[in-house]
């Protein structure tokens, strides 16, 4: 099951975050929020397999500071 470990504000943060937590060996997806017309400006959910998920969690707080 995929869950969600991070709200991006828009498609190019979330295609960034993708790609970090592809390279560090997670799977990674994403799913745009909202209005399908709002395209790249939408904010995108990023999600990992339930059993990567403590694994990105510590990934994105290192990267984002939280």
């Amino acid at each position: 099951m995929w869950t969600v470990v991070y709200i991006a504000p828009n498609r190019a943060v979330a295609e960034m975050l993708k790609g970090i937590l592809v390279k560090e060996g997670l799977l990674c997806t994403l799913k745009s929020l909202g209005v399908p017309h709002a395209g790249d400006t939408a904010s995108f959910e990023v999600l990992v397999p339930e059993g990567e998920v403590e694994e990105a969690h510590e990934i994105l707080a290192g990267l984002l500071g939280a």
